[in-house]
């Protein structure tokens, strides 16, 4: 092939790969079926996160879900979220009584079936006990019908080891989300929880002692913050009476997702 040709076939393909992709791209878009991650430029010096910069924003106020309460008053919730256990949420669960500090918890089917003992203590002690799907899958490659099912298996699983008849918060596996994952969960009952403050505190491989997790939370703390923290961490187990008492000393009080008042940011 004379290589004129040769290159006039290749760029050929490659504009017709590219518009195949671009379809996709549009497809799913069209189809909210388009995969976000929840994530942004962390708080400093009191200031709200960069979350309204988002391109997800308007997706995540559409379908009900929150990562902040009211931004112009001192008030924190707490949530952790509980894959597995790792020894440390019955010393949470101390520290939670002790200070009494409402908090949720988001967890998964294996959490449920490994732990009811402790799913028990966290609905006797007041917490909530949210959804975090049965298996942890990336939701937004799930069909409709698959979604419910992880959800439903929690609701039924926690009901039957507690009582608790009702769920209405929902944490989406790893912050992955789509419009569609979304919009079912919402269909499904579910209002789907995010923060405005997180650090890497999921590797238990990775502990670096209890001042960093309390720096950490510490530097992003800021009105209306939703804190994600994950109960496997040895350093969040070890920080958080200290986070507690110092948020409050700075004025911030702790309240539960059932007393969020505003679900907009601002």
């Amino acid at each position: 092939m004379p290589i004129r040709n040769f290159f006039r076939k290749a760029l050929a393909i490659a504009l017709c790969v590219g518009l195949m992709a671009g379809a996709g791209i549009i497809r799913a878009e069209a189809s909210g079926a388009k995969p976000y991650h929840f994530g942004f430029k962390k708080s400093k010096n009191g200031q709200l996160p960069s979350i309204a910069e988002e391109g997800f924003m308007n997706i995540v106020q559409k379908h009900g879900g929150i990562f902040l309460g009211d931004t112009k008053t001192k008030e924190l919730y707490l949530t952790f979220d509980n894959g597995y256990e790792n020894g440390y949420t019955a010393p949470i669960l101390d520290v939670l009584k002790s200070k009494q500090v409402p908090a949720a918890f988001f967890i998964t089917g294996h959490y449920v079936k490994d732990q009811p003992e402790l799913v028990k203590r966290m609905t006797a002690e007041g917490h909530i006990v949210g959804n975090h799907s049965w298996s942890h899958p990336d939701m937004t490659t799930l069909s409709a019908e698959q979604i419910q099912s992880e959800l439903n298996r929690v609701k039924l699983a926690v009901q039957e080891v507690t009582g608790q008849s009702t769920m209405h918060y929902l944490r989406p596996p790893r912050g992955i989300f789509s419009e569609r994952s979304l919009e079912v969960s919402r269909q499904a009952g579910y209002i789907s929880v995010f923060w405005s403050i997180a650090y890497k505190d999921w590797d238990v491989n990775a502990q670096r002692g209890a001042q960093h997790a309390y720096n950490n939370v510490m530097a992003q703390l800021h009105p209306g913050a939703v804190l994600l923290l994950h109960s496997v961490s040895k350093d969040n187990a070890e920080a958080l009476a200290r986070i507690i008492d110092d948020a409050r000393a700075k004025g911030y009080t702790f309240k539960s997702l059932d007393e969020m008042k505003t679900k907009e940011y601002r």
